[in-house]
């Protein structure tokens, strides 16, 4: 059976929950989904510019779990560009 999840801090609020890319209609894309704990580890480091052990307590996470939800939040973003796919940002975890 696995670990209950801690529950994580998120401090911000989407203003959207679609990017796309220009000039296709939504309906025609594939999707990359990125769950709102991917993003505020992309907002904490990236956007913030704090380094990971300061972002992990703001999130109440370890530090190893910080960095496996960011790189697999960067991956995803990764893939979308790279292959032209939307990229849904889902609002609960």
């Amino acid at each position: 059976m696995p670990r209950p999840k801690k529950r994580r801090r998120i401090r911000f609020r989407l203003r959207c929950d679609f990017f796309k890319p220009a000039g296709i209609p939504l309906r025609e894309l594939e999707e990359e989904v990125l769950e709102l704990d991917e993003m505020e580890t992309l907002r904490l480091r990236d956007v913030m510019g704090y380094d990971q052990n300061k972002s992990a307590k703001i999130m109440n996470l370890s530090q190893s779990s910080f960095q496996r939800i960011l790189a697999s939040a960067r991956k995803k973003i990764s893939i979308a560009v790279v292959k032209g796919k939307a990229i849904k940002i889902k609002k609960e975890l």
